[in-house]
């Protein structure tokens, strides 16, 4: 039975994973685009937004990369 929590725990944090890092391309992606349309003058606040919502959802990545403690 424990076996069997066990790896459906697992298949349910690699779906996880694969939705986290798929959101992370995409905010990526958006954070490039941000930083294309600014210049050295002007630093949009939508640029730091998205990069503070990449940087903790790459923590949360990380966190489910390792595992249950």
């Amino acid at each position: 039975m424990m076996h069997e929590m066990a790896k459906k725990a697992n298949v349910e944090r690699q779906t996880a994973l694969r939705t986290d890092t798929d959101k992370l391309v995409k905010l990526a992606t958006e954070l490039k685009t941000y930083v294309e349309k600014s210049n050295e003058h002007v630093m949009s606040v939508d640029v730091i937004k998205k990069a503070d919502e990449i940087e903790k959802l790459a923590r949360s990545v990380k966190d489910k990369m390792k595992g249950p403690n």
